[in-house]
């Protein structure tokens, strides 16, 4: 047993972290969405952020667009060309998608300092890719409806996923601990 826990060490050590980072900022992450009031149809402040800047995005653009509370379920609605294009939930914000990248990068962490700048700079670069995700879905649904579970169930769920699995490998293979003694060998 000994020699397997020897030869499997880094891959137990990266899950380790990996799982221990993970539980805990989803922990975080719903004591601070157990602030909101669900009965009451309370979205998140960071759902209503994404809302607000998505509607600022398209407001860039010279668009008809407007964003609302939903009265039926904790949500914002997003309107285009005066018509309800989408619901924006908790799930549309993206942090679900931040905190899985910040636990691979703390589990294939290297030094503090590029550790730490990479996962503000990589949550950054997330969070505006989602609201300008959900900025042209709106626009595309609204041009192509007939394409809404190809747009939202596909096309950008695979842009925002492959995004983060770019900015993973980058990480594992520039800043990594594992990259660094790859390049001294």
């Amino acid at each position: 047993m000994k020699k397997y826990f020897i030869l499997y060490k880094p891959f137990l050590l990266f899950l380790g972290k990996f799982l221990l980072t993970y539980l805990l900022l989803t922990f975080v992450y719903q004591i601070y969405l157990g602030q909101f009031d669900v009965k009451k149809n309370e979205a998140d402040s960071f759902t209503k952020l994404v809302a607000q800047q998505t509607e600022d995005v398209l407001l860039f653009f010279n668009c008809d667009v407007k964003t609302a509370p939903n009265s039926k379920e904790p949500a914002v609605n997003l309107y285009f060309n005066q018509k309800s294009m989408a619901r924006i939930i908790e799930g549309c914000n993206a942090l679900s998608v931040i905190i899985l990248f910040i636990s691979f990068i703390i589990a294939f962490s290297g030094k503090i300092k590029p550790t730490i700048l990479y996962i503000i700079g990589g949550s950054i670069l997330i969070h505006i890719l989602n609201v300008f995700r959900i900025a042209l879905l709106c626009v595309l649904m609204y041009y192509y409806p007939e394409q809404q579970h190809f747009l939202h169930g596909v096309l950008f769920p695979l842009f925002i996923y492959g995004v983060v699995f770019v900015l993973w490998i980058i990480w594992v293979n520039k800043f990594s601990k594992y990259a660094k003694k790859t390049i001294q060998s």
